[in-house]
């Protein structure tokens, strides 16, 4: 009973702090006292679940292996089962004639497009550095098997801004904000990304 008791209220706090992590984060109509508030909450509720721990401590390796195991830490926010779609990538391809085209991340079909959708949500909300680059360097190596004959890419991270309801009702739409850049080349390996926050 007390496992019980433990598995669900893991799927609660997740789910709280994936929904607060919405509400701080992601367009909603709520004003911004709510959203700051709700940021803090997010912290808060983190923290309970020992995620403001170094990565290397064994409680915070504990729970983490644990809800990554039973599927916890994904799909229960508030729109279960998770609707990413606030991050984009944009692949700048360089030709050795000094051609350049542009690429997305393509897919087969539309549980794929969830996927890479979810994926890219991950990568944006990645803390880590060397993660996110290796996570977006895995992303431009599928391209470079469509794209052999590619000198270099440099991929182009970003955030979708969504206008509020009132900048929408005057003509404003959806804006891209920059994040990161990463320059990837086969016989190099990543510079250091470009970062704008």
């Amino acid at each position: 009973m007390a496992w019980f008791v433990l598995h669900f209220l893991l799927i609660i706090s997740f789910s709280l702090r994936d929904t607060l992590w919405l509400i701080g984060h992601g367009p909603t109509i709520l004003p911004f006292s709510v959203r700051s508030c709700s940021e803090k909450a997010e912290k808060f509720v983190s923290a309970l679940l020992a995620q403001r721990l170094a990565a290397s401590n064994p409680v915070r390796q504990v729970i983490a292996t644990y809800v990554h195991i039973a599927g916890i830490e994904t799909g229960y926010g508030y729109f279960a089962p998770n609707v990413p779609g606030s991050y984009k990538l944009v692949f700048e391809l360089h030709y050795p004639d000094g051609r350049v085209e542009y690429e997305l991340p393509s897919v087969g079909s539309a549980a794929a497009g969830l996927r890479v959708a979810g994926l890219l949500d991950k990568i944006g909300r990645t803390p880590y550095d060397a993660l996110r680059e290796l996570l977006v360097k895995m992303l431009a190596q599928s391209i470079w098997r469509q794209h052999p004959e590619v000198k270099t890419i440099r991929a182009v991270f970003g955030s979708t801004r969504l206008p509020s309801l009132s900048e929408f009702e005057h003509g404003k739409r959806e804006s891209y904000d920059f994040l990161y850049a990463y320059d990837f080349s086969l016989r190099e390996e990543p510079r250091e990304p470009e970062a704008v926050k």
